[in-house]
């Protein structure tokens, strides 16, 4: 009897072994499991799936900029506990998408078709040039509801002051142009500095 205790205490210990080998792969299976369970799934999207490029936009505070086809949208956010700290979202509207109609609104000939072919180069679509219904001393840029962004754009393309770029009322001075985004109005101002001799519009 004596001798079968020694196999019983070595017995005993090979299976504390056992059961601590199995433990440890059991936990180390479950750690690869969850590891893989949790990657970001990986496909062959196409090229028009939005990307996000996070970035530093000054002390405590970040940028994200989202761009999907042809719209980028822009969210920037403050961090900290700073009361007042909001968060802004604008939205660029691809030029292309963009309806412009160009007016003169001078007696000069030829400012519209000009200011038509400068605007135009920065993709936008262009309407046919015409003639305001009035003369004015002021060029501006009037914007359709949801187009100020892309208005105030043309709007320092062509030298025309941000306080210029106005809503579109029915006291814009040019008619017919309905279902157009934004109307470029070319006053007085923009006719002493334009070089053109275009003999229309």
């Amino acid at each position: 009897m004596d001798d079968e205790q020694p196999q019983t205490g070595m017995s005993a210990s090979l299976s504390v072994v056992r059961a601590a080998v199995v433990l440890a792969v059991f936990v180390a299976a479950v750690a690869l499991l969850v590891d893989v369970g949790t990657r970001p799934s990986v496909s062959s999207a196409p090229s028009s799936v939005p990307t996000t490029t996070p970035t530093t936009a000054g002390a405590g505070a970040s940028s994200t900029t989202t761009t999907a086809g042809a719209a980028k949208t822009t969210t920037t956010a403050a961090h900290g506990h700073k009361k007042g700290a909001a968060s802004t979202t604008s939205t660029t509207i691809a030029p292309s998408s963009v309806t412009v109609a160009v007016a003169n609104a001078t007696s000069t000939n030829g400012l519209a078709a000009h200011y038509t072919t400068v605007v135009g180069a920065g993709g936008w679509k262009m309407g046919t040039p015409i003639d305001a219904a009035t003369t004015e001393a002021t060029s501006a840029v009037y914007y359709a509801s949801g187009y100020q962004e892309p208005a105030a754009s043309i709007a320092t393309t062509i030298g025309v002051k941000p306080t210029q770029v106005l809503p579109l009322t029915t006291a814009t001075p040019v008619s017919g142009v309905t279902g157009v985004d934004v109307v470029v109005v070319i006053g007085a101002d923009l006719a002493s500095t334009s070089t053109t001799t275009t003999a229309s519009s």
